[in-house]
């Protein structure tokens, strides 16, 4: 059976794409399955009695070692912010290249907590910071020195110990850039690097609240209970900073959402699906719904989706215990037909994450493919002709031609630069100061005002020709050739509407991240957990692959 790749018109528009969840192309689970077999080490743990120090941890495979450096700081309740213009943190972390000597730490030891400010070299991979919870680690640590475990309510609602405010990499702030790594077998995938950094960041900040424990109570202390650990990730705020990404990067987009198109589509192509591969899809959809029943909010919006998740992955468990039969043709395209019929966008998103977990076959090999050289798609053909642009937009962004932005409500907001955050920022048109200084991110807009231009440009006229008289197209000119190449490259969406959700923007990301419940503040960030109910480093070797649907808490 010949099963087309979904329609990227419908695929990528933003609630669609803000109702994908994680998988197995995910890269914190990619990490996780490529560095298993890997040695993990704590090298140095010179931290005094109150936790005040530098850590040291490396994972090691034949010849190739990366080591986490990590430092610990006295920080006052006054001093403490999540803000990004923050200039001091609980710790700050860097990814090194190899085996740091003594001189290195020092050396790192006066850089790494200055972050964006310091002076990093290209052994530095990647570079972030993070605060403790403070009541969550000041009741762990009393409650452990006092020879008991924490409450397991307080854990559950807050999920974290520390929570990062920043991870950087790929050449900022004088990191290694990307070029010099690219070719690593190991780190062939978007954020590898950075998935390890926060991984063992997370190691670190149970090796600390232990550490402190103990030295609180010698007598007394015990350690915190490994089951709890697992269940206990890193804890993020993620706001629009992040949003941007995904238009700024077409080519790395569409290789993401290729990857998982690619996955299903082969999925639904296969004839005869193995019993145990079809209970393995079916106890991974069962046990999900412990995540959806244990997902705390307080966003009126998430709980409304929640409600609406867990109605339909219910529906969809007694529709496959009581009217599938797993033994029919092409069961997952069957499967997926009815999802698309049956249930909402989230629930059939969210099935169709799982439908990949037998599937290490398929996965595997796309992994590979996600990232991009993004450098070799920046050029445009000024050769080809006006039409042939104009045919290329009237093809690919046909939703987006039907777009009037006479109407107010579709040209509302503006996308900016903070001045005093120094990140992307949304404001209302008509409300506030500042359009004149608008990001080009309105691609929607602006593919529309250039399609208004080709229409009354001579057919015969070359790209380089119509550039040179209209400059301020060349930005929107380039991607509609990339996505002539590229079909998911685009959101098919207007990002500037009155009615647009900026939070889907980050659930698309932080879903390929591999974050598995999202905590929206507002329309415009959210918090999320990362590797929470991942296996410890020590039990990489033999952990069970399906960990995201099998958590306590």
């Amino acid at each position: 059976m010949n099963i087309k790749l979904r329609d990227p018109k419908e695929i990528m528009k933003l609630s669609r794409l803000g109702s994908f969840h994680q998988s197995k192309l995910s890269f914190l689970r990619s990490f996780l399955s490529e560095f298993k077999n890997w040695e993990f080490k704590r090298d140095l743990f010179n931290l005094n009695q109150n936790g005040y120090g530098e850590a040291v941890y490396s994972f090691k495979k034949n010849k190739r070692v990366y080591s986490l450096v990590c430092f610990a700081n006295l920080l006052s309740d006054e001093e403490r912010s999540d803000r990004v213009i923050a200039t001091k943190w609980d710790a700050a972390f860097t990814l090194y290249d190899g085996i740091p000597s003594k001189f290195d730490i020092q050396r790192l030891k006066t850089e790494v907590p200055k972050q964006e400010i310091g002076r990093l070299s290209y052994k530095e991979l990647a570079l972030s910071r993070a605060n403790k919870s403070v009541r969550v680690f000041n009741h762990v640590v009393d409650n452990l020195s006092k020879g008991i475990q924490p409450d397991l309510n307080l854990l559950s609602n807050v999920g974290y110990l520390y929570r990062t405010t920043a991870v950087y990499g790929s050449g900022k702030f004088g990191l290694a850039d990307r070029f010099r790594i690219k070719d690593r077998e190991e780190i062939n995938g978007p954020f590898r690097l950075e998935m390890m950094l926060v991984y063992i960041v997370r190691q670190f900040t149970f090796d600390q609240v232990n550490h402190v424990a103990y030295y609180k109570n010698p007598k007394k202390a015990v350690k915190l209970d490994i089951n709890i650990c697992k269940n206990l990730g890193i804890g993020n705020s993620t706001g629009l900073g992040m949003a941007p990404f995904i238009v700024n990067h077409p080519t790395l987009l569409n290789n993401w959402i290729m990857s998982r198109e690619i996955a299903l589509q082969k999925i639904r192509q296969i004839k005869q699906v193995d019993e145990k591969d079809f209970n393995l899809f079916l106890e991974c959809v069962t046990k999900s719904l412990t995540n959806i029943t244990s997902w705390n909010t307080e966003s009126i919006y998430q709980k409304t989706k929640i409600k609406s998740l867990l109605k339909n992955v219910r529906k969809f468990l007694n529709f496959i215990k009581n009217h599938f039969d797993f033994k029919t043709e092409y069961p997952f395209n069957e499967i997926y037909k009815w999802l698309d019929k049956e249930t909402c966008d989230e629930c059939t998103e969210y099935i169709v994450s799982i439908m990949m977990e037998p599937y290490d076959n398929i996965t595997k090999p796309l992994i590979s493919m996600m990232s991009s050289e993004e450098e070799k798609y920046f050029n445009i053909p000024t050769e080809k002709s006006v039409e042939q642009l104009r045919t290329i937009i009237e093809e690919k962004y046909s939703n987006i031609l039907k777009i009037d932005f006479e109407k107010k409500e579709n040209n509302q907001n503006f996308w900016f630069i903070s001045k005093n955050k120094e990140e992307p920022r949304l404001a209302d048109r008509y409300e506030e100061h500042g359009s004149e200084l608008e990001q080009p991110l309105a691609i929607a807009r602006d593919i529309k005002k250039l399609y208004k231009k080709l229409l009354t440009t001579k057919n015969s006229l070359s790209i380089a020709e119509f550039l040179s008289n209209n400059t301020e197209f060349r930005h929107v000119v380039r991607r509609a050739f990339i996505l002539e190449k590229f079909p998911y490259s685009e959101i098919q969406d207007n990002t500037i509407s009155k009615n647009t959700i900026p939070i889907d923007m980050l659930r698309l990301k932080l879903s390929f991240f591999g974050a598995l419940k999202f905590d929206p503040r507002s329309d415009k960030w959210l918090r999320i957990c990362m590797f929470q109910g991942a296996p410890l480093p020590n039990d990489l070797k033999n952990y069970d692959e399906q960990w995201v649907y099998k958590t306590s808490f």
